[in-house]
């Protein structure tokens, strides 16, 4: 991709510019919440990191989404524990990435999209427009099923009305937009905390096996050798590491009051690092957790044939003797899908206001978005029932793969450019480090989008 950064001169004429923004456009990342988050900047260690602390949370909210939760039962049901290093993995390259998409948003006040206008020729920008905006209704798409399997485990509500009960979610997000950026980071968190308590009473009851536990964080070659194991540990890379928490992550941290000068940039940079490191931490542990389960319960009975999430609830209580079981995985299922309404709705608007300088009502935004994920989720529930619900959510984490190297790569180039970062600009080590990430991601990617085409 050609880099073309133009300025714009008295006579309107465009020139290159020096440090390779645009220098025409100055709009704000969520203009409407841009810089509303005080920061004590005379405050002690925890009062910064409590006041940066929100961001990580609503970027972690795409990490442990109900499309994470298919490939991780999938995997550990099939192959038990041995999946468990491709979560880790995978999570290491989130921390990474989320780190270098604050930074870009933190130093240049650009998030990815902004970037891409600014920095690429039309079409380029278009075309990544048009991309990330598959891999939001990927996203989306997920999030509509998983709400839906949620109402159909806890209150019985049929599959097809649940997929257009989660059309009208669209009026609770928007009340939630109108109170204040903190309440959602608020309302984001508690979501999380049950999800986690939820998970951590999973664990206690399915007793899984120390050891094997352990061994599955070291990778196996038969990850690579296996080809069952290899889709769905790219599933899971895609599951895990999602391009519009890369978008949402640069737009977000831009919310706090932080002094816009080199010193308070550091500050920003070191608080929302520890932020977000910290979330995806737990957003590990609730990946992880999901997968050991599955693992202790399923494959280490012999029912290594559970591969969606309905049969997973259907067989928790039996077979780990406790009703609540079942119960809590409803309730843990049904906040993720609240949660990654809440946050897909911010990246959609991020997306189409950075890439295109669109500005739509928040509501027709979000029921665009929407209804492209629920005509599909319909006609899949309509026509094949569950388990044709379990087949689109797993492939939905596949789309968002396959989408993956085309935010990663803008933003590892942005990152690594002294012109545009300055004295941030990524160190020789982390350069290395993140180009050797987008070349596994970009390689994995070539090796799914081959064996879909040929097998």
């Amino acid at each position: 991709m050609k880099v073309q950064a133009v300025a714009i001169d008295n006579n309107d004429n465009p020139k290159v510019a020096p440090d390779g923004w645009l220098r025409q456009n100055k709009d704000k990342s969520l203009s409407e919440v841009f810089s509303s988050i005080h920061v004590p900047v005379k405050g002690g260690f925890m009062k910064k990191l409590l006041s940066f602390t929100g961001p990580g949370l609503m970027v972690a909210v795409g990490y442990m989404d109900p499309g994470n939760w298919a490939t991780d039962i999938a995997g550990g049901a099939r192959f038990g524990y041995t999946l468990l290093s491709v979560i880790f993995i995978s999570n290491i390259f989130g921390i990474t990435l989320q780190h270098l998409a604050l930074k870009l948003g933190v130093v240049a006040e650009r998030d990815l999209a902004q970037a891409c206008r600014d920095s690429y020729r039309p079409a380029i920008s278009f075309a990544l427009w048009i991309l990330c905006e598959i891999a939001i209704a990927a996203c989306d798409l997920a999030e509509v099923i998983g709400s839906a399997l949620a109402l159909n485990l806890l209150f019985g509500i049929p599959l097809v009305a649940g997929v257009l009960i989660t059309a009208f979610d669209v009026l609770l997000i928007l009340f939630f937009q109108y109170k204040g950026f903190r309440l959602i980071e608020s309302i984001v968190a508690g979501f999380i905390i049950i999800i986690l308590g939820c998970f951590l009473f999973e664990i206690f009851v399915s007793h899984p096996a120390f050891m094997p536990v352990l061994a599955g964080l070291w990778p196996k070659t038969e990850i690579v050798t296996n080809p069952s194991m290899l889709y769905i540990a790219i599933g899971i890379l895609g599951a895990t590491v999602m391009p519009h928490t890369l978008y949402l992550h640069s737009s977000i941290v831009q919310t706090r009051n932080y002094p816009r000068t080199t010193e308070g940039k550091k500050m920003a940079i070191k608080f929302g690092t520890i932020d977000s490191t910290l979330a995806l931490m737990a957003a590990f542990f609730i990946n992880a957790a999901i997968l050991v389960v599955a693992a202790a319960a399923f494959h280490d009975s012999g029912h290594q044939d559970v591969a969606d999430i309905m049969d997973a609830h259907k067989l928790l209580s039996p077979l780990l003797g406790t009703t609540l079981a079942s119960t809590l995985f409803g309730v843990a299922l049904l906040a993720s899908g609240q949660n990654s309404t809440l946050t897909g709705t911010l990246a959609g608007q991020i997306v189409m206001e950075g890439f295109l300088n669109i500005r739509l009502n928040p509501w027709l935004r979000r029921l665009i978005t929407r209804l492209i994920a629920i005509i599909p989720a319909f006609i899949v529930t309509w026509m094949y029932g569950e388990k044709g619900t379990s087949s689109l959510l797993i492939l939905s984490q596949v789309i968002l793969s396959m989408q993956l190297s085309f935010a990663v790569i803008p933003l590892v180039i942005f990152t690594n450019d002294k012109r545009k970062m300055g004295q941030f600009a990524n160190g020789r080590i982390l350069k290395t480090a993140v180009w050797v990430i987008a070349l596994i991601v970009v390689s994995l990617n070539i090796y799914l989008l081959k064996d879909m085409m040929f097998n």
